[in-house]
């Protein structure tokens, strides 16, 4: 992707599995150098092993890797995220642009945080985001203005496809596209074991569901039609289809699925420990 997007330095902190996609996805575009990046984690062994495959700084010192950087990516766990935020907070400028993708971490217990006015944009990206295929919400805080929302989404645009979304919807956004792979991998598991039933052969079937999945997906995306109406086109008058979908009906996929993300969601608010 090539739109002009440049970082001057970054900073991610607690540098995960998806702190290291979004920096792998950054050098890979060119949009940042890996000497202007500087990684923290807990252990010895990540950090090293970080330095080694990506080429880039890692340390445990949080305030002084986020002292240094024009961007910050907040990516601890939910349940340390207030302990990081009184080590780093008070440490924070107005110039400097605060990323989060702390689960369940709302813009004001972020900015409660903080001693400056800093500019903070929440983000909830999914783990497809390992492969480019990731979707990712944003929205900003009390100080973040157009262009630290458009700088976030970009940023993100990296791993897959990113949107502005107001933070009321936050928990939804959770328990629907960052609960939801783990959903659609046991309707893939479950549509192989159809198929392993029906004599295919494990490796076969899996790469059928899947494929089916990713196909299914695109559709979707891509054409903007409304899924009904892509299944309609599926389901022949009389035909096999139909008969799969009702018995999809009488087990209650859809409202089991339903109630899932509505789940999700509900327990995406309750993440955080209070201080």
């Amino acid at each position: 992707m090539n739109d002009g997007l440049t970082l001057p330095s970054l900073a991610v902190i607690g540098a995960g599995k998806m702190g290291e996609t979004l920096i792998s996805a950054l050098l890979a575009s060119g949009v940042v150098e890996s000497t202007a990046i500087t990684a923290t984690a807990w252990h010895a062994t990540r950090r090293r092993d970080l330095e080694q495959r990506l080429g880039i700084t890692t340390g445990d010192d949080n305030t002084r890797a986020a002292a240094g950087a024009d961007l910050i990516l907040l990516a601890v766990k939910p349940q340390v995220a207030p302990l990081v935020l009184r080590e780093i907070g008070p440490h924070l400028r107005p110039d400097q642009l605060l990323v989060s993708i702390v689960a369940g971490l709302e813009t004001p217990g972020i900015e409660h945080h903080l001693a400056a006015e800093v500019p903070v944009v929440r983000a909830m990206p999914n783990t497809p985001s390992r492969v480019g295929a990731g979707m990712t919400a944003v929205c900003g805080g009390r100080y973040a203005e157009e262009r630290h929302l458009e700088l976030a989404r970009q940023v993100f645009s990296r791993i897959g496809r990113s949107l502005v979304l107001d933070e009321k919807h936050f928990n939804a956004v959770t328990g629907l596209s960052a609960s939801g792979p783990a959903f659609i991998y046991i309707v893939i598991e479950a549509m192989a074991e159809g198929g392993v039933k029906m004599g295919l052969p494990r490796r076969v079937a899996t790469e059928l569901a899947a494929q089916t999945c990713l196909g299914a997906g695109r559709m979707v995306v891509e054409t903007g039609d409304h899924p009904a109406l892509l299944k309609d086109e599926v389901t022949t008058p009389a035909g096999c289809t139909i008969d799969g979908i009702l018995k999809l009906e009488e087990g209650g996929l859809r409202v089991t699925l339903i109630k899932a993300i509505v789940e999700a969601g509900r327990r995406a608010g309750g993440l955080v420990d209070g201080d």
